[in-house]
């Protein structure tokens, strides 16, 4: 038998993986115990596997109760975790969160000795920030930057150094993409023009991640896919500008086109996430779980699925959407006028530190073209590849201590260490940013994973409040330089 610990099994992606995984069960001998907070919401979602499954209820930020998960197990999903919107506006309970069960974790499973299980980790695209053309392309190894007031990218970023660079035998970091599933509808919320125009996502659906992971269970994992860094999306199908995601999402649902219910001002022109992958078909050659449906195909089954508001399935069923589009318009301008995360907030408040984040400048909103001078051709199909500092073209036995000097001297930094095993990427080293922190961390995390130095990570919390200096970062990091778009 295989036993599975799954965190976050209530939750969008985890309520996939639990249906995979109990789908396959017989046939690999799954057997899985799951982590829910002890509330009503949990036990009714839970209730249809309660009999093929063993629930702990506890919390992710009680070590006891992850320490019960992770004993005896094989693998550990650890899926759960505060996501956004909700993270935007519970910014202390989402780093209380998402730290506290990623430092949990690392000790529970450092605390089995010999019988370590693997932990496979969902970071997010978040932790990479603004890529916008012409650099919308992107893999892993790129330079870590979070996007200014992004609480819930910071401390993914500082999740997945607890868990890969904390002494684990075996563990993965897939970061996901932005999922599909019909519930995003529910998300109705100002965020949604935190979003550029000509911005970009390559989009998974959730049906797509839940089978990833089940497959990552099975029997006869390749030994070189653990320890890596990998992004997880749906493909070339699902590579997306912001403008045909909403496009193809107001179709769906019975909606006026964009052009109709927004206005172009209401969307921001930077400081968001989301890039299309390069690297993105390296899991689907391991492990084969994409659908491959059609893009539009995808969408129009969220437009008919079950799940969706009650008042978007009446609105598409009686046209009334399309019917009455200056109604839909009117509900959208409240929205880009909600109190905080609204974007036409910001200006009627003269929140200028929000205006210089998301847009420039008030006189580059100004500008901005209503929707018949607007720029919306086909974004560049070319990747411009970044420079990760070293050679990669080299085997991974050979690198040396010279290569990470000259990987530390790209970042603006050197590597202080005075010897290094030949090709061992996993024995922490002795490092110093521009700044003259140091730290430590394995060559893996740094060149494979695009982390640098912590103490130059955005921290907005308190105590020890740090903000964010992108600009001052790119200007003594060469390697950051290259996605630094002001």
């Amino acid at each position: 038998m295989i036993s599975i610990f799954l965190t976050g099994a209530t939750g969008t992606m985890g309520s996939a993986v639990l249906r995979e995984l109990c789908t396959h069960q017989k046939e690999y001998g799954y057997r899985i115990k799951v982590l829910a907070l002890p509330e009503k919401l949990s036990r009714r979602k839970l209730k249809p596997y309660q009999d093929r499954i063993e629930i702990i209820l506890g919390d992710l930020r009680n070590y006891d109760d992850v320490l019960r998960g992770v004993t005896g197990s094989d693998i550990v999903l650890h899926v759960g975790g505060m996501v956004s919107p909700k993270a935007d506006y519970q910014p202390v309970l989402t780093r209380d969160t998402n730290l506290g069960a990623a430092s949990n974790i690392r000790d529970a499973v450092l605390a089995q000795g010999e019988a370590q299980p693997a932990v496979v980790y969902i970071g997010s695209v978040a932790q990479m920030g603004d890529r916008r053309a012409p650099l919308h392309w992107g893999r892993a190894g790129d330079p870590i930057s979070v996007s200014a007031y992004d609480h819930y990218g910071v401390t993914k970023v500082m999740a997945e150094r607890i868990l890969t660079d904390g002494g684990i035998r075996r563990w993965v970091s897939l970061r996901q993409s932005g999922i599909l599933y019909p519930g995003i509808l529910k998300n109705f919320d100002p965020i949604m023009f935190h979003v550029p125009i000509r911005g970009v996502l390559e989009w998974a659906t959730v049906e797509d991640s839940g089978r990833l992971l089940e497959r990552i269970c099975r029997p006869g994992v390749p030994e070189e896919f653990w320890n890596r860094y990998y992004n997880i999306g749906s493909g070339a199908e699902y590579r997306l500008s912001n403008y045909e995601f909403e496009c193809l999402i107001l179709e769906a649902t019975g909606c006026p086109a964009p052009e109709r219910i927004f206005q172009t001002k209401w969307f921001t022109l930077k400081n968001f996430h989301g890039m299309w992958y390069s690297d993105g078909d390296r899991l689907e050659e391991l492990f084969h779980f994409r659908e491959n449906l059609p893009v539009k195909d995808y969408f129009d089954r969220m437009g008919r699925s079950r799940e969706l508001p009650a008042a978007i399935k009446l609105a598409r069923a009686t046209k009334a959407a399309k019917a009455f589009p200056h109604l839909v318009k009117l509900a959208m301008a409240w929205m880009s006028r909600r109190p905080v995360y609204g974007t036409q907030t910001w200006f009627r408040k003269d929140d200028r530190d929000r205006i210089k984040a998301y847009y420039g400048s008030r006189e580059a909103w100004k500008a901005i073209p209503d929707w018949k001078e607007f720029d919306l051709s086909p974004l560049p199909q070319e990747e411009i590849r970044l420079d990760h500092g070293y050679d990669e073209t080299k085997p991974m036995q050979d690198f040396t201590l010279e290569d990470m000097q000259q990987a530390a001297a790209f970042r603006g930094g050197k590597c202080l260490s005075r010897e290094m095993v030949r090709g061992d990427w996993d024995t922490q080293l002795e490092w110093e940013c521009a700044c003259g922190h140091r730290f430590k961390a394995s060559p893996r995390l740094i060149l494979l994973g695009g982390h640098w130095c912590p103490e130059c990570l955005p921290y907005p919390f308190e105590p020890g409040f740090r903000p964010w200096k992108n600009a001052e970062e790119a200007a003594r990091n060469p390697f950051y330089a290259q996605i630094w778009q002001d």
